[in-house]
C-alpha cells in the first residue's frame, strides 16, 4: 500500500505533506556513511552534510494548483561504485516504463502529450500573450498528472484556451492531432479518470485505460469469476498486469509483458534490471531480480507472487527498489496495478530508531480492539525503513508517495510479511519549502497550535510508522473469505488506507509510545496527531475540491468518514465540538480520551467488514460518512484559503545521475546533478525514454 496521501500528507496531504524532523537528515547522512564501511572522520562527515544541506534551493516553480520542487540524495558520495551502479541502472529502468503509465491513465494521453510538446518546442510566434501562457500552463499539468486528468480529482484538466487557438498552434508547427485525441480536450467526453460513485457503472464511466471502451462492470467482474487460483490460500493477483477488451462481444485479456502489451517499453526496463542484477549487493538481491526480470518476460502471476516472496524477505544491503504494476487505486474495481518505480538508499539511524516499532508489532496487534478471531496470532517479517529516495518514475511522480507497505497480497503478508518504507528526504525537501501560514488559519486556538509547533512533526512521523508498519500488517480475513478487492470491490482501498488509519490513531494517544521511548510526552504528541488528523478530515482537506464535488480519491475518503463517524458518534458527550467564530468554522476536540474510544470501535468494524467481506457495511460506511461534502463549510474553507499562494499540491523534479564512462565503456562513476526547470526533465524524459507508440 502507498501512503501517497495518508493523513501524514497533508501530506501531499492534508495538509500539504507530512513532516519529519529535517535535523534527523544530518543525523542519517553520517550513519550512512558509517555504515557503508569507509573510513570517514567525523568532521569529513559533518562537512558532507553540511555541504548537502545548506544553501539548497529546494523551489522550482508554481502553477495552478501545484508546487514543484526538488530534493537531494543525502550521502550519495559515501556509496561504493558499485552501489552507485546499482542505483544508476534500477532508476533507468524505472524511467523506461515512465510512457506505461501515461496510456494506462488514459489511451489518448500519449498522441495528446507528443503533439504538445511538439508545439511547445517548435512555436516561433507570439509567446507573451494570455493564450500562449494559457497553453504552457495546461502542458504542465498534464505532465504533472501523467495525462489530462488531475493526478488528484480525477476530473479532467479544463484548458483556459480555445479549440481554435490549439488549432492555430498545431497548423502553424505542422503538428498533426486530430479526431476523438483533439476534440476530448474541450468536450466532456471521459470527464472522470476513475469514477467511483455508487449505482453506476464504474467501468464503463471510467477514462482509465485498464478497460477498453465497451467493457462494463459485469464484464469484468465475469471474467474475474472464472478464475481459479491453483492454491486458494495463496490467491493469484489476477488482472494484476494486464488490460481487458472486448473484442467480438468476448472480454479479452492484453498482459503487459516482453512481446505483450507494453512490450517496447517493458523490453528496456529488462534491459537495465539485468544490468542491476550483475552489480547486486547480495544473493537475495540478485534472486529477486532475476525473478522480476522473468516476470517482465512472462507476464506470469505465480512469478510475481515468487518475486514477492523474494523480494519481501531481501532486507540486507543499503539499496532497494520498487518496480513493477503495483498500486491498484486507479483501477474502479482494483484489479489492475499502475506502473511505479522508487530507488531507495538506506537511511540508516532513522530506520533504527523506528525498528522498535516493528520489534513491538504483536504487542499492538495483542491489544487492539479487534475480535480476538481476526486478530493475527504471529505477526511475522514486518520491516520499517527511513530511505532517502535517488530517483521515481510512473504512478510516483512527479506526485509522490511519503511512505509504502508492501507487497499488498494479503497472504504474503501474512505468512512472509511486508516491507515498510518511509520516503526521508522527500519529507525533508517538503519541511524546507513549506509555509504554515495556512495552519494558522484552521487551527481552534493558541493551544493547538503551540502544541502542533512543539510535537507535530514527531507525530507525524509516528503516524507513518504505525500505519504503515502496523496498520496494514494487523488483521486477518475469516477463513473462506475472498480478497477484498473481491468482496468489498470499489471500496476496498478506502476501506484498507481507512484502517490503517485508524490502528494508528488508536495508539498515537497512548503510554506504550513513551515506554517504548519514541516520545518524551505522548499525550502531547497524541493531541497533536488527533488535532492534525480532525482538522484535515474535515476541513482542510477541502481545498483540494471544487465547490460541489464530492470526495472521490480513496485517502481522502477514508480521512473524511473516519473523521465524520466519530463526530457524529461523540455529539452526545460532546467530544468533538463544533464552533463558530466571526464565521469562521473550527473543531475542537474536548476529550482525547473518549476520541481514542471512538477510533478503537471504529477500528473494530473496519476489521470486521474486511474480515468478512461485509459489503453492504462498507457501503454504507463510506457512502453515508466519506463522500458527501458539507457545502456550506467547503464554501467557506475555500473561500478562507484564497489569501495563500502556496499551492495545495505538491511534485519533484528527480535528481539527474549521469554516468561517466570511459573509453571502455565502463562506468566509473556517477554523479548526481539537478534539472534547472521542471519543464526541461519533462521534455528530456520525453525524448529518451518514450520507447510506446501513440496507440498501444
Amino acid at each position: 500500500m502507498v501512503e501517497k496521501d495518508s493523513f501524514l500528507y497533508d501530506k501531499k496531504i492534508i495538509f500539504n505533506k507530512m513532516k519529519l524532523k529535517s535535523i534527523l537528515n544530518l543525523v542519517l547522512i553520517s550513519t550512512i556513511l558509517l555504515s557503508c564501511g569507509h573510513d570517514k572522520s567525523e568532521k569529513k562527515i559533518e562537512e558532507m552534510a553540511s555541504k548537502e544541506t545548506s544553501g539548497f534551493n529546494y523551489n522550482v516553480e508554481q502553477f495552478a494548483d501545484v508546487k514543484i520542487l526538488r530534493y537531494q540524495i543525502p550521502g550519495w558520495e559515501a556509496l561504493t561504485l558499485k552501489e552507485q551502479k546499482l542505483v544508476y541502472y534500477l532508476t533507468q529502468a524505472g524511467l523506461s516504463g515512465r510512457d506505461i503509465m501515461w496510456d494506462q491513465n488514459y489511451r489518448h494521453n500519449l498522441k495528446i502529450r507528443k503533439a504538445l510538446e511538439h508545439v511547445y518546442a517548435n512555436y516561433s510566434g507570439d509567446k507573451t500573450s494570455d493564450d500562449w501562457s494559457a497553453f504552457e500552463t495546461y502542458l504542465k499539468r498534464v505532465w504533472f498528472s501523467n495525462g489530462i486528468h488531475h493526478h488528484y480529482s480525477n476530473d479532467k484538466i479544463k484548458p483556459v484556451f480555445s479549440s481554435d487557438y490549439l488549432k492555430a498552434l498545431l497548423s502553424e508547427t505542422k503538428t498533426v492531432l486530430e479526431g476523438e485525441a483533439f476534440n476530448v480536450i474541450f468536450n466532456d467526453v471521459d470527464s472522470k479518470k476513475v469514477n467511483q460513485a455508487k449505482d453506476v457503472d464504474n467501468v464503463a464511466l471510467s477514462a482509465v485505460n485498464f478497460y477498453g471502451p465497451n467493457v462494463t462492470n459485469a464484464d469484468a467482474e465475469s471474467f474475474y469469476k472464472t478464475k481459479v487460483s491453483p492454491n486458494p490460500k495463496k490467491p493469484l493477483s489476477f488482472g494484476l498486469n494486464s488490460q481487458l477488451v472486448k473484442e467480438n462481444g468476448k472480454i479479452k485479456e492484453r498482459v503487459y509483458k516482453s512481446g505483450g502489451l507494453y512490450g517496447e517499453a517493458i523490453d528496456e526496463i529488462v534491459k537495465w534490471l539485468e544490468l542491476a542484477k550483475g552489480v547486486a549487493e547480495n544473493e537475495a538481491q540478485g534472486h529477486a531480480l532475476g525473478l522480476l526480470i522473468e516476470y517482465y518476460k512472462t507476464g506470469d502471476l505465480q512469478t510475481w507472487d515468487d518475486y514477492n516472496v523474494t523480494w519481501t524477505a531481501a532486507t540486507d544491503g543499503n539499496i532497494d527498489y520498487i518496480n513493477s504494476f503495483i498500486e491498484v487505486y486507479n483501477d474502479p474495481l482494483g484489479y489492475s496495478g499502475s506502473y511505479e518505480s522508487i530507488i531507495q538508499i538506506n537511511d540508516f539511524d532513522m530506520s533504527q530508531k523506528m525498528k522498535v516499532v516493528s520489534d513491538n508489532a504483536q504487542w499492538f496487534e495483542d491489544n487492539s480492539t479487534l475480535m480476538d478471531a481476526h486478530k493475527k496470532e504471529n505477526v511475522v517479517g514486518v520491516t520499517y525503513k527511513v530511505v532517502n529516495v535517488a530517483g521515481e518514475a510512473g504512478d510516483a511522480s512527479p506526485s509522490t508517495p511519503i511512505g509504502v507497505n508492501l507487497p499488498n497480497a494479503n497472504w504474503i503478508r501474512t505468512a512472509v510479511g511486508s516491507k515498510s518504507v518511509s520516503l526521508g528526504n522527500i519529507i525533508n525537501a517538503s519541511n524546507n519549502a513549506g509555509n504554515t501560514d495556512r495552519l494558522k488559519e484552521f487551527v481552534h486556538d493558541d493551544e493547538e497550535l503551540l502544541n502542533h509547533e512543539k510535537h507535530g512533526e514527531l507525530a507525524d512521523k509516528l503516524e507513518t510508522a504505525l500505519h504503515e508498519v502496523i496498520g496494514h500488517a494487523s488483521g486477518q480475513l475469516n477463513p473462506g473469505v475472498g480478497e477484498t478487492k473481491e468482496t468489498l470491490k470499489n471500496y476496498a482501498s478506502t476501506l484498507e488506507e481507512g484502517r490503517a488509519d485508524l490502528v494508528a490513531l488508536y495508539y498515537m494517544y497512548h503510554p506504550k509510545l513513551q515506554e517504548l521511548g519514541l516520545v518524551e510526552d505522548w499525550e502531547a504528541v497524541g493531541k497533536a496527531s488527533y488535532d492534525s488528523y480532525i482538522r484535515n478530515g474535515l476541513i482542510t482537506q477541502l481545498i483540494r475540491l471544487n465547490l460541489g464535488d464530492n470526495v472521490e480519491e480513496a485517502h481522502m475518503r477514508n480521512r473524511q468518514w473516519i473523521s465524520a463517524w466519530v463526530f457524529e458518534k461523540g455529539k452526545p458527550s460532546n467530544i468533538i465540538e463544533k464552533v463558530s467564530r466571526y464565521g469562521k468554522t473550527y473543531f475542537n476536540i474536548n476529550d482525547y480520551t473518549k476520541l481514542r474510544e471512538l477510533f478503537g470501535q471504529l477500528l473494530r468494524e473496519t476489521q470486521r467488514i474486511k474480515s468478512e467481506g461485509d459489503y453492504k457495511a462498507v457501503e454504507a460506511l463510506v457512502e453515508g460518512y466519506g463522500v458527501k461534502v458539507d457545502q456550506d463549510i467547503h464554501g467557506e474553507v475555500l473561500e478562507r484559503n484564497k489569501q495563500f499562494i502556496s499551492a495545495p499540491y505538491t511534485g519533484y523534479v528527480n535528481p539527474v545521475l549521469v554516468a561517466e564512462i570511459n573509453d571502455d565503456g565502463d562506468i566509473t562513476g556517477v554523479n548526481v546533478t539537478q534539472p534547472k526547470t521542471f519543464v526541461s526533465q519533462m521534455l528530456d524524459y520525453s525524448k529518451h525514454y518514450g520507447f510506446l507508440p501513440e496507440v498501444n
